[in-house]
């Protein structure tokens, strides 16, 4: 893992390589009106795909989802509480409020002090802000074990909404944005969906912006490795998306760092690939692209949302199915939660936005037309946030194999309507007391709990202190089991990890309790999708 001072000088010079902008003298026009159109289309999309999606989140895991999906226009009122809008028009207020060129800080710090809850990559970095961790280190693998996950990718539309046809400038701002929760494959999540929005301003050809979009990411990432696997499997399966699936789950169902061992996938890239399987398959369609990106499964309010999106700004508001546009326009003006912005405002923010970035990299703008200086797309270095890692098995805290216990652990409870529950953890807040955890692998993660009586401990890793945690968490009402600790790139063999209770917390913690679930161990092997090989191939 590179340390501080190699992590901002890297940052620094991807950022100056992709400032380089390659000389263009291309220009395209678009009218006012067409970009506004455009815009509210995108918006529009995430709305309609999000709601006709979101029964169906996380109800097939590994496998296509075959029950009925039944949406009708008055449930795009959904979206007005649906994370996947209201995150990401936090990071638009941020910018509202700070300056489109505001430091990453301080976008991390009103995404972390929002009023709403937060999950996986997302939730480690907002814990990461109260534990002084910014960005960019609050999204590296080092400290966030989510930086793989799906969050940035379903909050980086706004950026490619405001890029038409400038991807390198997309990336600019979703390299910044992202790594405040993400690295590595969950960044080039969100840079593939801005780019394929960026791109499609000026291409209706679904294929081709497809491909112009993995022009913006490396090549040598899994990401850009699955999204060329599914085009292949789209033009040897034309016909049969269902096929193509299972030859893709196949590949690369079981590759996610955050759910090992377990069939839920939140990886961004895995998701990524429905989004593009349900806008290959669905042929420009807009009910059939958002019925083949849910089918996909696992995160499946947020991969047609983001499909139907790319439609939208292909075909522009006034180009979706007129039932779509009437369900959009009587929420209007209604504003979405956690937020100062309606579908209406957002979208005039958007425009206001993306003018800004057209004149500033040499477009021009006037009330009847808007000539865009396009961009070629340039990709970030690559870069690799767990290689080579995958699950070896998961210890529970009350086996017996690998644990050692000193001082006062005791078993805590779960309990429900004063009923006596099930033991979910060990815990003890008494200064001095030890767990040691000894396993044979490249990798350990602990999980815990993150609560309002949290405290702080100090962790080892082979007699040498790693790291000291805190345990605190209570925002938005929220307590979450999660990976609490972790460390990778172990040496292959026998270590041991020791955790030691400090007895001190912050000011504003109840306790200072230390919780421990179970242990998860991972070890180093070549990737199975490195010489994978399809049916047709074999």
């Amino acid at each position: 893992m590179k340390n501080l001072k190699m992590m901002f000088f890297s940052a620094a010079v991807m950022m100056a390589a992709i400032s380089c902008k390659s000389s263009s003298d291309d220009y395209k026009s678009i009218k006012p009106e067409v970009l506004r159109d455009k815009i509210a289309g995108g918006w529009a999309g995430k709305m309609i795909g999000v709601t006709y999606g979101a029964p169906t989140e996380f109800r097939a895991k590994g496998t296509t989802y075959e029950d009925p999906i039944k949406w009708k226009p008055a449930d795009i009122r959904g979206s007005m509480w649906q994370d996947d809008i209201y995150v990401q028009l936090t990071f638009l207020m941020s910018m509202d409020k700070y300056g489109m060129d505001a430091p990453s800080k301080k976008y991390q710090e009103m995404f972390a002090k929002a009023g709403y809850m937060l999950w996986h990559a997302n939730m480690q970095a907002r814990k990461n802000y109260y534990d002084s961790i910014f960005a960019p280190l609050s999204g590296t693998p080092e400290y966030n074990i989510h930086a793989d996950d799906i969050d940035f990718q379903i909050e980086a539309d706004y950026i490619g909404f405001m890029c038409p046809g400038m991807p390198q400038s997309a990336t600019l701002i979703a390299d910044k944005i992202g790594r405040i929760m993400n690295y590595g494959e969950g960044v080039y999540g969100g840079i593939f969906v801005a780019a394929l929005y960026s791109e499609a301003y000026y291409e209706n050809d679904i294929p081709k912006i497809i491909d112009k979009a993995l022009l913006s990411i490396p090549s040598e990432s899994d990401y850009y490795k699955i999204v060329k696997d599914v085009i292949k499997l789209h033009q040897h399966y034309p016909a049969d998306w269902r096929v193509a699936w299972k030859e893709l789950e196949e590949k690369w169902g079981d590759v996610d760092i955050c759910g090992a061992g377990t069939p839920f996938n939140i990886d961004a890239k895995l998701n990524g690939a429905y989004i593009v399987m349900g806008l290959l398959y669905g042929e420009g369609d807009p009910m059939k692209t958002l019925e083949i990106s849910t089918r996909c499964g696992q995160d499946s309010d947020c991969n047609p949302s983001n499909a139907l999106a790319v439609l939208g700004v292909i075909n522009g508001f006034s180009g979706l199915p007129d039932y779509m546009q009437e369900g959009v326009k009587v929420l209007g003006d209604t504003l979405f939660i956690h937020t100062t912005y309606s579908f209406n405002s957002a979208v005039t923010s958007t425009v206001k936005y993306a003018q800004e970035l057209i004149q500033k990299d040499g477009g021009t703008v006037s009330d009847k037309l808007i000539k865009v200086k396009i961009q070629a797309p340039q990709a970030p270095e690559y870069e690799n946030s767990f290689p080579n890692v995958v699950f070896d098995k998961r210890v529970s805290v009350f086996d017996n194999s690998g644990w050692s216990f000193k001082g006062k652990w005791t078993p805590y409870e779960l309990t429900s309507s004063g009923k006596s529950g099930v033991k979910q953890s060990m815990v003890t807040g008494k200064a001095g007391d030890e767990l040691e955890f000894s396993f044979n692998g490249t990798g350990v993660s602990l999980a815990g709990n993150w609560w309002k009586d949290g405290g702080k401990a100090d962790v080892y890793v082979d007699g040498n202190l790693h790291r000291s945690i805190d345990t605190y968490y209570d925002f938005a009402n929220q307590q979450h089991t999660e990976t609490i600790w972790h460390v990778m790139n172990l040496q292959p063999g026998e270590h041991k990890v020791k955790l030691v209770v400090k007895g001190e917390k912050r000011p504003e913690s109840a306790g200072t309790n230390v919780y421990i679930t179970s242990a998860v161990v991972f070890r180093t092997e070549a990737k199975k999708s490195d010489s994978w090989k399809f049916s047709f191939e074999k």
